[in-house]
C-alpha cells in the first residue's frame, strides 16, 4: 500500500513540531504535500497518521461505518486526564448512549436558562478593570470560562468547595497547557510516579484531590431534592433507553471532559475574537453599531445578532477550537478519495487546514466576517467543532457563551490593543492562543 507523501524526518522531531509549533508545521506540510499527507508522530512504532483537508475526503471519512474504525486507540492519550468512561474514549453502543444522555442539556430551550448567569459572571470578573489599565485578555477569558464551567456545568455555588476546585483546576490546567507538561501524555514512558516532586507524581496527586471534591459534590447532589437547572443536575437525573442512570465514575469523567474541552478552548476562541476584532477597525465599528441599540445585554436578542454571529464564525474559521477532528484508526482496509489504507492507519480530518483552503475561502488569512453573511458553507468545508458522529456536544453552548461574553464586554468597555506588534499562534494545551496581546481599557 502506497501512503500519501509526507515528511521523512524522525518521528520524535515530527512529534515535537506538532506539540510546539502545530500551525506552522501543518502549514508547511500542506504547502509541500497538498491536501493529504502522512506523518509519523505517535512514538517509535507510530502507525501512519494521514491528514486530510479536502472537503470530499472529510465527507467520505465522516460517512465511514463505525465498525470500520476504532476511536479509543486514537484518543488514549486523553485517558489519564478525562478517565476511561469519558465520552471521548467510547465507541459503538456505549458512545451512542453517552451522547444521548449528554446532548439535551446543551441544546434548545435549555441554553436560555444559562444566559443570564453567563452575563453576570462576565460582569463580575471584568468589574475590576480600571480605566487606562493594561490587561491580558487571555487571563480574564480563562477566569470567565472556568467560572462558567463551575457554575453552569458543575452547578457549584461559590463557597469553600468552589474555591478549592477553582484553585486546583486552574493550577492543573495551567500546567497541562504548557508544551513540556503536555508532552507527558504523548510519551507514556515519562509517566512515572517518582513521588510528589516528580511531574507525573504531582499530576496524580492533584488529580486525586480534584476527584475527591467532584465525588463529594456528586454525592451531595444525589441527596438534594431542590429543583436545579445546572448541567450536572440534569445528567444525574437522566435515564438511558434501558432505564439506567450514569454512575458516579461516568459523571466524574464526563464533567472533567466537559471542563477540559470547554474551558481553555472557549477562552482561546474569545481571546482570538478580541484580537481579530480590534485589529480590524471596520469590523469593530460594524459590531459596535449592531450592539449600540441594546439598552442591556438581553441573551436572547444577542444570540440572534447576525453580525456578531458572523464574527464568532469567522474567528473559529481562522483559529478553530481544535486543529483536528477526533482521529479514526482503520480496523479493516478501506478507501478514501482513491487512497487505500490498511488496518492500523490513523485518519485525521484537519479542521485548521480545511478552513484555510483558498478554493473555499479566498484570502483565507484575512478576517472577513461578511463571508458568513454571504455564503453557507458545507459541514465538510466549515467544521470548527468537528463533525460526523463525533462532533462536539457543546457546540451550541460554546457559540452562545462566546456571543454573550463578547457582547457584555463590548457594551461596557472600549478596548484598544496596547501594542501594534503582530501576535503569533502558540500552543496552550489542546488549543492555540494568541501570543502576548495586551489591551488598554476605557469605559464606554
Amino acid at each position: 500500500m502506497k501512503l500519501p507523501a509526507g515528511p521523512q524526518t524522525p518521528f520524535l522531531l515530527q512529534t515535537l513540531h506538532l506539540i510546539a509549533q502545530p500551525t506552522r508545521f501543518l502549514d508547511n506540510c500542506a504547502e509541500r504535500y497538498g491536501d493529504t499527507f502522512t506523518l509519523r508522530a505517535l512514538g517509535l512504532n507510530s502507525p501512519p497518521v494521514v491528514f486530510f483537508s479536502h472537503p470530499q475526503a472529510i465527507q467520505e471519512i465522516f460517512a465511514l461505518p463505525a465498525k470500520q474504525l476504532d476511536f479509543s486507540k486514537a484518543t488514549h492519550v486523553f485517558q489519564p486526564l478525562m478517565g476511561a468512561k469519558s465520552v471521548i474514549l467510547q465507541q459503538g453502543r456505549s458512545h451512542q448512549r453517552q451522547r444521548q444522555l449528554l446532548l439535551p442539556p446543551f441544546h434548545g430551550d435549555r441554553l436560555k436558562t444559562y444566559g443570564q448567569l453567563i452575563c453576570q459572571i462576565t460582569e463580575k470578573v471584568t468589574a475590576e478593570w480600571q480605566v487606562g489599565a493594561s490587561i491580558s485578555i487571555q487571563q480574564f477569558m480563562s477566569d470567565i470560562t472556568l467560572q462558567i464551567i463551575l457554575q453552569v456545568v458543575f452547578g457549584i455555588n461559590p463557597g469553600l468547595r468552589y474555591q478549592q476546585l477553582q484553585k486546583l483546576l486552574s493550577s492543573l490546567l495551567e500546567d497541562v497547557t504548557t508544551p513540556l507538561y503536555s508532552s507527558l501524555f504523548f510519551f507514556p514512558p515519562l509517566q512515572q510516579d517518582l513521588g510528589a516532586w516528580s511531574p507525573w507524581g504531582h499530576f496524580l496527586r492533584r488529580r486525586k484531590q480534584i476527584d475527591n471534591l467532584i465525588y463529594e459534590e456528586i454525592a451531595q447532589r444525589r441527596l438534594e431534592t431542590d429543583k436545579r437547572t445546572d448541567i450536572l443536575t440534569m445528567l444525574i437525573s437522566a435515564y438511558d433507553e434501558d432505564g439506567q442512570q450514569m454512575t458516579d465514575v461516568e459523571l466524574r469523567d464526563q464533567l472533567v471532559s466537559l471542563l477540559l474541552l470547554g474551558y481553555e478552548t472557549t477562552a482561546a476562541a474569545l481571546a482570538w475574537a478580541f484580537y481579530l476584532i480590534h485589529s480590524t477597525a471596520p469590523v469593530l465599528e460594524k459590531l459596535r453599531q449592531e450592539l449600540e441599540p441594546l439598552d442591556e445585554v438581553n441573551p436572547e436578542l444577542v444570540a440572534h445578532l447576525p453580525y456578531l454571529t458572523a464574527v464568532c464564525q469567522e474567528t473559529l474559521r481562522i483559529y478553530p477550537i481544535g486543529l483536528i477532528c477526533v482521529p479514526r484508526m482503520v480496523q479493516e482496509p478501506l478507501q478514501v478519495i482513491g487512497h487505500n489504507f490498511d488496518t492500523g492507519t490513523l485518519l485525521v480530518p484537519c479542521i485548521y487546514l480545511a478552513h484555510r483552503r483558498k478554493a473555499v475561502y479566498p484570502e483565507p488569512e484575512q478576517f472577513k466576517p461578511e463571508r458568513f453573511l454571504k455564503c453557507k458553507f458545507s459541514p465538510y468545508e466549515y467544521l470548527p467543532f468537528g463533525g460526523g458522529s463525533r462532533g462536539c456536544i457543546g457546540m451550541a453552548f460554546s457559540m452562545y457563551e462566546m456571543k454573550l461574553v463578547l457582547a457584555t464586554i463590548l457594551s461596557r468597555f472600549k478596548l484598544s490593543l496596547a501594542s501594534k506588534s503582530h501576535v503569533q499562534p502558540v500552543r496552550r494545551g489542546i488549543t492555540i492562543v494568541p501570543s502576548k496581546a495586551s489591551y488598554l481599557v476605557k469605559l464606554c
